[in-house]
């Protein structure tokens, strides 16, 4: 019976002498870690587990620093930079909001006021939320912050429907009407 995997987070860096690692969420998602989770590191390795548990974690501006079971000196620490981090899927809990990037980029965005934007051509991260770069129609380009009252559902298929805020599409553009 085959697991399923997901692709959270990121091992940056190695951090202090006591085998603690930087680790940043992957793109459009929360930092997943917490204590006690089971993760699997790729690409795996000769000379260490390939699934550890996460033993400390504290967030920072900078990531959170992670402690895992299979890294205790800063050698250790240094030989997981670069390594994806891979949690089963059922023991993370994101929120309605946070998909992949596969998942959203070239889908069609539906205003429920507006009709078709276009479709989500890049994902910009900032420090309050990510915000999608929408393009291909008669609006040009148009920033969708990627929020709760903005974000009406990310099916599995299908276009992905929002509510714009009034003021993210131009009335001089598509004959001066949003309706």
């Amino acid at each position: 019976m085959s697991v399923a995997y997901r692709n959270i987070a990121r091992i940056m860096r190695a951090h202090g002498s006591k085998g603690e690692v930087v680790a940043v969420p992957l793109q459009g998602l929360s930092m997943l870690l917490y204590e006690g989770l089971e993760v699997a590191l790729t690409p795996p390795a000769l000379d260490r587990d390939r699934f550890c548990r996460v033993e400390r974690l504290t967030e920072s501006s900078a990531g959170a620093l992670v402690r895992f079971s299979c890294a205790h000196t800063i050698a250790d620490a240094q030989s997981l930079r670069g390594c994806y981090v891979l949690a089963r899927r059922r023991d993370i809990h994101p929120g309605p909001l946070e998909v992949s990037v596969a998942h959203v980029l070239g889908r069609t965005v539906l205003d429920d006021r507006a009709g078709e934007i276009g479709k989500v051509r890049e994902i910009l991260s900032t420090p309050a939320h990510d915000v999608w770069t929408v393009s291909g129609t008669g609006y040009g380009d148009v920033l969708v912050p990627v929020i709760e009252r903005v974000i009406l559902g990310i099916p599995d298929e299908g276009p992905i429907r929002v509510h714009l805020m009034d003021g993210l599409l131009s009335a001089n553009e598509r004959g001066g009407s949003l309706c």
